[in-house]
């Protein structure tokens, strides 16, 4: 199943970080309630891996407010064979 990062990005006012986390949180969803949060560093987004079938998927489970502007990276990891075909693959 494709692992997914998603990152969700919300406004810098306290009360829009608040919101942000309250929405989370009541949505009940494991993926959701385990965000990561970059908001005391100045960086305000969240981020969260959901292991899903699709991208698509990934945009539905979260809160509709934030389905438009988050950011859904599918993640891949390589075996060397595969790093290998990457480099054929790219000099051709």
């Amino acid at each position: 199943m494709p692992k997914y990062l998603i990152e969700v990005p919300h406004e810098e006012e306290f009360v829009s970080c608040s919101h942000a986390r309250q929405v989370f949180l009541e949505t009940g969803s494991h993926f959701l309630t385990n965000a990561d949060w970059g908001c005391k560093d100045g960086n305000h987004k969240a981020w969260l891996f959901a292991e899903l079938d699709s991208k698509d998927q990934a945009r539905a489970m979260l809160p509709p407010m934030y389905r438009t502007r988050a950011k859904i990276v599918q993640l891949n990891k390589f075996t060397i064979e595969e790093i290998d075909e990457l480099h054929r693959y790219h000099r051709s």
